[in-house]
């Protein structure tokens, strides 16, 4: 089962996630970091060059048809619970 953390933008969802990974032994995922490493941009530089919109659809395209573990815990983007359909 996937565990997705969602919320405002700094509220801890990565801090959370990686200690309840930690304590719970399963694999944690910051969706906001695997975007970056597969689009070798920053955020803010997809941001700037895509717009809002370019960004959400990257987001929604990787959590719904990406290879994320069952068993992952997931922390999304602070917009993602407003933009996605999962």
């Amino acid at each position: 089962m996937k565990i997705f953390l969602i919320g405002f933008m700094g509220c801890g969802k990565t801090r959370m996630g990686k200690n309840l990974s930690a304590k719970i032994n399963r694999p944690f995922i910051d969706l906001d970091t695997l975007i970056e490493s597969t689009q070798h941009k920053t955020v803010p530089e997809i941001f700037a060059e895509l717009g809002e919109n370019g960004f959400r659809e990257i987001e929604r395209n990787l959590l719904q048809n990406s290879a994320i573990a069952d068993d992952a815990i997931i922390s999304t983007g602070g917009g993602a619970p407003c933009f996605l359909i999962i």
